[in-house]
């Protein structure tokens, strides 16, 4: 690995937590924009368990990318290269011989890999986690620059994150379709989104998809006051309803509902759908079915608009390095893309501002909180 002020001849991609559509635009367009710069541009696999367990890989835990590797994928779901989000060098999760797990630290061993690769500066795509995860391996002298990417769009500094809209547009499909069945059997739908800390996906979804409740993480809910909603529909002649429950919502004086929690990853939410349905279905007597979109969210073809910024994204990250910027992520900030510390970026989660237009939208067409 060189120094930072070296010239660049290799540069390392890696895509780490959960996929999202929009990765293999970002892999492309770097790619191209690296190798139009006279750069050698290698993909790691699975986030950086291609240079820590390199041995299980059949063609090696790092690949050469060259325009033949990235021709035809910018329409593609996921990410050529695979991801995790097991894979943090820093609390690497190692098996012990009784079957239990100890977290260690493997950034020293990392940085070498980096080392004996030759590699001279790092593209770091990722949510929170994998930019923290960046920013550290700055602090230890290697070159980096991040792209923001989260369906949940809960990152600061950047206007928005692809996948987001890829996100948004298939969850309103999936309301639109369940309306008419709603209606058909007069029903409640309850549909969980994804969304751990921050309600993007089911605020703007629930708002677009026309739903009559929505609860996300940053309102804690009454459902009290939710039956309310429903009955007021009822009497009014809407025999049916559209709750949508971001995954991280709460109950008001509860907390989140987590699924499991294992070492190496963050808690894994799940199952507030489910309680809202049973508890709802109690309040107001009606009938009440369960749709958790979950992993669905995460798939699919991005959309042009998650396409074209991953694009910019993926060309910028090339441009900061080539105008020698590190420990910087590439950010959203109309109409230009920015740099901005790696630091700032991952010091706090943007959530959803209740004064925001789409809150004040959404309240003026009668929408619910449960608050």
């Amino acid at each position: 690995m060189s120094q930072r002020n070296s010239p660049i001849k290799k540069v390392a991609i890696a895509t780490g937590g959960g996929d999202a559509p929009g990765l293999n635009a970002v892999i492309r367009a770097a790619v191209l924009a690296g190798l139009q710069r006279g750069w050698e541009m290698y993909g790691i696999r699975d986030g950086f368990n291609g240079l820590m367990m390199p041995e299980q890989y059949l063609e090696g835990g790092i690949v050469k990318l060259t325009p033949e590797r990235v021709r035809g994928i910018t329409h593609l779901g996921g990410t050529i290269i695979g991801t995790t989000n097991r894979g943090n060098p820093f609390n690497y999760p190692v098996k012990n011989p009784d079957g239990t797990y100890t977290e260690i630290d493997r950034s020293d061993e990392l940085m070498r890999a980096f080392y004996m690769h030759e590699i001279d500066a790092l593209i770091s795509v990722g949510g929170d986690g994998s930019m923290d995860i960046a920013n550290r391996l700055a602090e230890k002298g290697l070159r980096v620059v991040g792209v923001p990417k989260t369906i949940d769009n809960d990152l600061d500094q950047t206007v928005v994150t692809f996948g987001f809209d890829t996100a948004v547009s298939f969850a309103v499909e999936c309301l639109d379709r369940l309306h008419s069945t709603a209606a058909s059997h007069r029903r409640i739908i309850v549909v969980e989104v994804m969304g751990r800390y921050a309600g993007w996906i089911a605020l703007e979804a629930g708002v677009a998809g026309s739903a009559d409740v929505v609860l996300i993480p940053e309102i804690p809910y009454n459902l009290d006051i939710v039956g309310k909603k429903i009955d007021e529909r009822a009497k009014s002649g809407s025999n049916f309803s559209i709750v949508v429950v971001a995954e991280g919502a709460k109950p008001k004086g509860g907390t989140v509902t987590i699924q499991s929690k294992e070492v190496g990853q963050a808690e894994r939410l799940g199952g507030v759908g489910e309680k809202v349905t049973a508890e709802l279905q109690k309040l107001t007597g009606k009938e009440a079915r369960l749709v958790v979109l979950g992993h669905l969210l995460r798939g699919g073809t991005p959309t042009s608009n998650d396409r074209l910024i991953a694009l910019r994204f993926g060309a910028a990250a090339v441009r900061a390095l080539d105008e020698g910027q590190h420990g910087v992520m590439v950010a959203l900030d109309p109409p230009t893309v920015k740099y901005v510390p790696l630091a700032d970026a991952t010091r706090r989660m943007k959530n959803v501002p209740l004064d925001c237009d789409t809150m004040l939208t959404a309240r003026d067409l009668g929408m619910s909180f449960g608050d």
